[in-house]
C-alpha cells in the first residue's frame, strides 16, 4: 500500500462513521496510514493481503493484557487499529531500564500458553514470511553464515512449551514514551511457538543497535518477569542470526528510519556476526 486510495480512505469512513480530514505515512513516508477523523478521533489504516494471523494475534493480546493496538475494523485487504502513544525511534544509547523492559514484554508475550492453529500457525523461527536461505543462495553468504546453517540442519529444535511468539520482535516493533514501553505492534508474524524465537530475535537486535552486552540485560528483564531462566538461548541466538541478509546493508534503510543514521550496513554486519559467532562458540 504505497498511498492511501480513495477507495480505503472510504472504507475507513464508513467504519468509524466520519470523514477523514488528514493523513499521514508513518514508516518511511508510507503505509501503514496515520489517519484523522472530523470528530478529532485518530486511527492507523493498513493495507495487506489477508490479516486472519494479525487480528488473532490481537485479540490474544487484548484478552491477556498485553500491550498493542486494538483492532477497529477489518475489511477486505484493510485493516483500522487504534492509535497507541509514543514513538518507535530507537536511542543511540541504551538505558538498563530500556533493555530490562524489551525482556519484560516478551516474557508478558509468552505467558500466553498456545497450541499451533491455521491463524496463528508454529513458528520456528523469525520473520517465517522471509525466505532467508534463498536470500543466501541469491546474494551469496560468508563461511560463518554458511557454517552456521550446517550446524543448525544437525542440531534438533528444543522442545519448550508453545506459546504466543510475535515473530518479529524488534525495537522498530515497539512504542515508548519516555522510558515506558507502551506498545507492541505489527503482528502479523505472530503464531505459537518456543518462546527463543523471540527471545533471540530481540537479543540480536539489541546488540545490532548497541553492541555487546545489551543481550544480557534484555535476558535479565526476561527472567525477572518469567521467573526463570530463559531456555536454549545460544541455540535461538543462531536462529535469529541467520533470520537477518547476507548483508545487512539491506535493512539499513529500516533501521536509519528508526532514528540511527549512526549505523551503516558494515557496522551492523559486524556486530551480527560477532553475536552469531559468539552464539556459535556456546553452542559448541
Amino acid at each position: 500500500m504505497g498511498e492511501v486510495t480513495a477507495e480505503a480512505l472510504g472504507w475507513a469512513e464508513s467504519a468509524v462513521g466520519q470523514r477523514v480530514v488528514g493523513s499521514r505515512g508513518l514508516r518511511q513516508g508510507g503505509a501503514p496510514w496515520l489517519l484523522r477523523f472530523g470528530d478529532g478521533a485518530e486511527a492507523v489504516l493498513r493495507g495487506g493481503d489477508g490479516f486472519d494471523t494479525e487480528v488473532a494475534a490481537l485479540r490474544l493480546a487484548e484478552e491477556n493484557g498485553i500491550p498493542a493496538p486494538r483492532l477497529i475494523a477489518v475489511g477486505d485487504g484493510l485493516m483500522l487499529l487504534s492509535v497507541v502513544a509514543g514513538s518507535s525511534r530507537i536511542p543511540v544509547e541504551p538505558t538498563t531500564e530500556r533493555l530490562t523492559a524489551l525482556g519484560a514484554a516478551a516474557a508478558g508475550v509468552h505467558a500466553v500458553e498456545l497450541s499451533p492453529r491455521k491463524d496463528l500457525p508454529l513458528r520456528h523461527r523469525p520473520i517465517e514470511l522471509a525466505d532467508f536461505d534463498r536470500w543466501r543462495e541469491r546474494d551469496g553468504a560468508s563461511a560463518l553464515l554458511l557454517d552456521a546453517v550446517d550446524a543448525m540442519a544437525e542440531l534438533p529444535e528444543p522442545e519448550s512449551a508453545r506459546v504466543l511468539v510475535h515473530g518479529d520482535l524488534w525495537q522498530g516493533n515497539t512504542m515508548w514514551v519516555g522510558g515506558e514501553l507502551t506498545s507492541i505492534v505489527d503482528w502479523d508474524c505472530a503464531g505459537a511457538g518456543h518462546h527463543g524465537v523471540d527471545l533471540g530475535s530481540l537479543r540480536c537486535d539489541v546488540e545490532l543497535m548497541f553492541g555487546v552486552g545489551a543481550a544480557e540485560i534484555v535476558s535479565a528483564g526476561w527472567r525477572e518477569r518469567a521467573g526463570r531462566p530463559p531456555a536454549d538461548v545460544a541455540y535461538w541466538d543462531v536462529v535469529a542470526a541467520l533470520a537477518t541478509p547476507p548483508d545487512l546493508i539491506d535493512w539499513e534503510p529500516a533501521i536509519q528510519d528508526q532514528g540511527r543514521v549512526d549505523l551503516d550496513g558494515a557496522t551492523l554486519t559486524a556486530r551480527r556476526d560477532a553475536f552469531l559467532w559468539a552464539a556459535l562458540d556456546r553452542i559448541s
